[in-house]
This record gives structure tokens, sequence and C-alpha cells, in this order.
């Protein structure tokens, strides 16, 4: 049975995706930060490992422990988070802190095990980004900026493993049920003092409703599953395409970089 570690298993994507790939007969590797998510995955039969993608002691103690586990074949970095707000209102700290998993924990992580991967002459990393890796849209400059890096690091590491069995794959999708914004308001709150903000009454207006009075799934939205089909493809394919893309809006966007004006494509931003 083939194995692949999935990063952000406590839920959404990750979630599924772990759920997905162990009907699919792969043995899971599921990390997640949290104890009582550890146990709730220990208990549908997956391996479990804590992982903090935000501290360096635990990447290197996660990747330890999984190729303590045995052969792994495959690597899905899944986790991260967002940090909504305007721009202009990020504090160095706010930033530094969503690189630190989305983009630097990611890597540190993806680098620990890539030389497993050569001594074992084959295998496959397929990184989680998002319709925002493509295109950017307001009060989501800190995940935007983090998903846009994250491409851009896979892009050159796909080129550079080319001369190698190294898989290297990108899965982008679109708004997919989960957790994300939810899980986004502790960072809100911690980084983004938006009472001081000169956007005040645009906070009031538009992203404190969204954060904190959801209004039903977005249009277009999909459940995890829509991705988990897309990362198996990703995983089992003879020969897998660079990019996936999940979602409607995901081809849209992918498409517009290509065929709009960057005017074009700010009045569409604006209007989300």
């Amino acid at each position: 049975m083939p194995t692949v570690l999935i990063t952000g298993c406590s839920s959404g994507i990750g979630l599924d995706a772990a759920r997905h790939m162990g009907r699919a007969g792969w043995t899971v590797i599921a990390t997640c930060r949290r104890p009582e998510d550890l146990q709730a995955r220990r208990d549908e039969g997956m391996v479990a490992l804590p992982l903090d993608l935000g501290d360096e002691a635990s990447v290197a103690a996660c990747a330890e422990a999984a190729l303590a586990h045995g052969p792994l074949d495959a690597l899905v970095n899944n986790a991260a988070f967002a940090l909504p707000g305007a721009v202009e209102d990020l504090p160095r700290g706010g930033l530094r802190s969503i690189f630190e998993v989305n983009l630097f924990g990611t890597h540190d992580l993806t680098r620990r095990l890539i030389p497993h991967f050569r001594e074992r002459g084959a295998g496959r990393i397929v990184n989680v980004s998002s319709v925002l890796g493509l295109v950017g849209i307001p009060w989501r400059g800190a995940y935007v900026a983090s998903k846009f890096a994250l491409e851009g690091l896979t892009d050159v590491l796909r080129i550079e493993m080319s001369d190698t069995p190294i898989r290297v794959i990108l899965v982008e999708p679109g708004p997919i049920t989960s957790r994300i914004r939810a899980n986004s308001i502790p960072h809100f709150e911690r980084w983004v003092d938006w009472e001081r903000s000169p956007r005040v009454e645009q906070y009031r207006a538009s992203l404190l409703k969204r954060l904190y009075q959801p209004s039903g799934p977005d249009r277009f939205e999909l459940s995890p599953s829509a991705t988990s089909a897309v990362i198996r493809a990703a995983l089992e394919a003879r020969t897998p395409r660079a990019r996936y893309r999940v979602t409607r809006p995901t081809q849209i966007a992918a498409a517009g970089r290509r065929l709009l004006p960057t005017a074009a494509l700010d009045w569409f931003a604006r209007r989300s």
C-alpha cells in the first residue's frame, strides 16, 4: 500500500483528502495541531502525527516520525490559515506569522522529505494553493501573498526536479466548504486593529459581517470532496499535470490572467 503524508487534517480539505485516500487504498499519515484532532484521526484508523508548521522543531519531529513509520510515497502540503484585513492594516508580525505556516513551514517539511524521495527513486509532492494564488481580492492580502509565494516556489521546484523521478504538482481550489473563515477570526483579532483604521466603516459594512455573520455557502462553492478527487488524480496519474484547478472560479481566474488587462482584473476583484 502506498503511503501519503497529508498536512492540516483537522477539518476541510485535509480531513476529506485523508479519508478519501484511505478509502482508495493508501496508508494515510495525517497531521494536526490539536491533541483531540490527532486522537480523532487515530480513531478512524489513520496514523496521526502532531505538526505545527510555525514551529521548526515540530516540523523536524514530524518529518522524522513520518519516515520512521516506513517508506513514504507522497506528500500533500495542505495546511494553511488566513489573516483577513486591509493590507495597510497588516503589521509585520501578522505577515510573518502567516508566512511561517503557509510558506516557510511547508517548504521546510518538503525539504526534509525530498532526500527520502531521491533515495527511493520516486515521490510526489502536491502543494495545495488557491484561486487566491492566481488573483488577489480585497481583504485577503496576507493570504494572497502567501499563496502567490507558494505558487512561485512550487513552479521553480517543479522545474528543478524535472531531472529526478520526483513530481511536483499544484492543486488550486476555489471556494470550498471549510472552516478557514471561522479559523481566521483569532488571527484577525490578534493582528488587525480595525477600529483605528481609516477603513473602519468599510470593515463594519463588509469584512466584519462576512467573518461574524456567515450567510451560507459562497456562489460556486463545492464540498471538499471535489478537491480530494483532484488530489488523488495528482497522486495516481502516470504523468501528472503541473496544475489542477478545482471549481469554476479558479478556471475563470486562470483564463482571466491570460486574457484580460490588469484594469479589468482589478474591476472584477473589487466586485468580489
